[in-house]
């Protein structure tokens, strides 16, 4: 029987994908965004493409806001960008 593999859609380009080949960027309790590599922390979550092109269209339609239900910061997606230059290293 072959093993279900989970689907997540990316914030950006709104592709489904495998949720192993995506990035996830969490909302944690504390109102902290951060980029989870580990796909387990607590908080809310919304998936990204690893390409820096869905990151600017995330940011270009409010992906992110639409995911957290919340404004989100210009040093928040500085923080992203920043955090994607270094996974693409």
């Amino acid at each position: 029987m072959n093993k279900k593999i989970p689907q997540r859609q990316c914030i950006g380009c709104m592709e489904m994908k495998a949720k192993k080949d995506m990035i996830r960027v969490v909302r944690t309790p504390e109102e902290e965004f951060t980029i989870d590599a580990t796909g387990k922390l607590n908080g809310r979550g919304a998936y990204l493409c690893k390409d820096a092109d869905c990151l600017k269209k995330a940011i270009k339609n409010k992906g992110l806001e639409r995911s957290f239900h919340m404004a989100i910061s210009a040093e928040v997606y500085d923080a992203l960008k920043t955090e994607f230059e270094q996974l693409e290293k």
